[in-house]
């Protein structure tokens, strides 16, 4: 789970500098309402106040043609009561703020083309500097110089940010919600499988090839995947994020397919079959309303991929679509073990590495993992990646322009533990407990424990967390707990039973098979009457 704001403390570049976020306020004299924007600043040049209306309301000095290095750069007059407003370069922050306070000015703000970093100096320079100096980004300065005009006025100030934001329960719940139905849902086809007395017929076979056993292969190379990519989009990541933008477009598409297909087939009408064609993919003479089904999910993605920088409506059909996908994930990918389930969670934390380690071994003190999940802030092409759930912050404090205005919760903190979740609803049936396992894991430890660990750690640490490193302890914990007091771990833990043996007695013409004894692993037919021992062969 990755923060909306960052407090940034750049120990790499910068050591005992401590970089904290603002606001400049400006507006027109003529005009009431102003705007605000994000500024960086040091408070050990000076502190700003953290109300709005308690900071003063000085006049702006556009010296963006300058940079303020040298004595001949300062106008005639100097900057009597007025915030000059220059360009980052060529000297030290020191420099333009000395040159600037002995001028008469009561501020200084610095419009860099380049990351926002904190205004460094040492000891000495701190005492001797009574003036607010901060960093404006150039693309601000652009849309300040657009919206007002010559007569600006600023206001400086530095709001307390609460500890957590309200969305955090809207994520809270899209993330329960999520694994708490996909679980649902995987586990519910398993049944229909086993209980019900179904022939094998084409659309029994077709259930059966969209289901995906992992082993423990397939984990390890999915593993080593997982940190190739990552390291190649920090490195790569404008070249590469176009295409994990088309790859997620199409896999939602297919997700939201799946999902809303079991409802669509169920309407009364549009149950007319396409006529006989020689088309490709229309030969088998799909039904109409798949096909429609099918363009409507398409229509979604691709909106969602034309509008997808619009921020204030864009990340709701991000997060459905997120959403559908991790569903479809979670139908079709199967654990087969609790031991392939405890083998894929450990390996997958990794990702406390590229949180908490990486910044000790990237030159700016950027976590890799962080930086590819809100996107780096000196990309190009200023594009993120779809692959979280994201919500805007929902409380009033301004600093929510700053830096990354959204809680990002990545599809891997779903879809991970999201796969115990599975299995233990399919051990559920299996053994027939009232789904104990499935609840235990989905309330009890996966989001009722852990992911409110995770917003503790968020709080604590005011930085990005691996969510991964709360939850899998958590949801392994609790399984583990749960069988051992069942006394069921052997079974639970090499799923011994889902494919249970079925001893066929001798048949004659006379004499009718008699039903295999019923043990703790047998699952219990619903129908009452008997099936024929061919078809329970079959079934086997």
């Amino acid at each position: 789970l990755k923060a909306g704001r960052h407090a940034a403390s750049i120990s790499v570049l910068f050591p005992d500098v401590v970089g904290e976020y603002g606001m400049a306020h400006f507006s027109d004299r003529e005009k009431s309402n102003g705007k605000d924007y994000c500024i960086f600043f040091n408070s050990q040049w000076a502190r700003l106040p953290q109300d709005l209306h308690k900071a003063s309301r000085l006049q702006i000095y556009d010296l963006t043609t300058s940079v303020l290095c040298s004595p001949s750069e300062v106008p005639e007059g100097g900057f009597p009561n007025r915030i000059p407003m220059v360009l980052r370069g060529n000297c030290t922050f020191y420099e333009k703020v000395r040159l600037a306070q002995i001028n008469g000015a009561k501020g200084l703000l610095i419009v860099s083309k380049d990351r926002l970093t904190p205004p460094a100096g040492n000891k000495t320079q701190y005492e001797e500097i009574d003036i607010p100096v901060a960093l404006l980004s150039y693309s601000d300065m652009l849309d300040i110089s657009k919206t007002f005009g010559k007569a600006r006025l600023v206001a400086m100030y530095a709001p307390n940010e609460p500890v957590l934001d309200y969305n955090m329960v809207i994520i809270f719940l899209m993330a329960v919600g999520t694994v708490a139905v996909g679980g649902y849902w995987a586990g519910s086809r398993d049944r229909k499988k086993r209980y019900l007395k179904l022939k094998r017929d084409e659309a029994a076979e077709k259930q059966d090839e969209e289901t995906v056993d992992v082993s423990p292969v397939m984990i390890c190379v999915f593993v080593v995947m997982c940190c190739s990519m990552l390291v190649l989009l920090y490195f790569f990541y404008d070249y590469l994020a176009i295409w994990v933008i088309a790859i997620f477009c199409v896999a939602s598409s297919v997700g939201l397919h799946s999902c809303l297909w079991p409802f669509v087939r169920r309407l009364p009408f549009c149950k007319c079959r396409v006529p006989q064609n020689n088309l490709p993919y229309l030969q088998k003479r799909p039904q109409v309303s798949a096909l429609l089904l099918s363009a409507f999910c398409l229509g979604v993605s691709l909106t969602w991929m034309v509008f997808r920088n619009e921020d204030e409506w864009a990340w709701v059909l991000q997060d459905a679509l997120g959403i559908a996908f991790c569903l479809y994930m979670l139908k079709t990918v199967r654990l087969p073990t609790f031991k392939a389930c405890t083998l894929l969670l450990s390996v997958l934390i990794y990702d406390v590495f590229f949180v908490f380690i990486t910044p000790f071994l990237t030159n700016s003190g950027e976590s890799i993992m962080v930086e590819v999940a809100a996107g780096p802030s000196d990309s190009a092409t200023h594009e993120k990646l779809p692959m979280v759930l994201k919500v805007p912050r929902l409380n009033s404090s301004p600093l929510a322009l700053c830096d990354r205005p959204f809680s990002l919760l990545g599809f891997g903190d779903i879809l991970v533990p999201g796969l115990l979740v599975v299995y233990c609803h399919r051990f559920d049936i299996l053994i027939q407990s009232s789904r104990i396992y499935f609840v235990a894991c989905t309330v009890g430890a996966h989001y009722g424990v852990g992911l409110l660990v995770t917003f503790v750690a968020l709080a604590v640490m005011q930085m990005g967390q691996p969510a991964l490193l709360y939850l899998v302890p958590c949801t392994l914990l609790t399984s583990l707990a749960v069988a051992l007091c069942r006394k069921e771990l052997p079974q639970f833990w090499t799923g011994s039973g889902f494919v249970p043996a079925i001893a066929l007695a001798p048949i004659s013409c006379t004499q009718t098979a008699a039903p295999p004894t019923e043990g703790p692993l047998t699952p219990k037919p619903e129908a009452e009457e008997a099936e024929p021992a061919e078809e329970k062969a079959q079934e086997a």
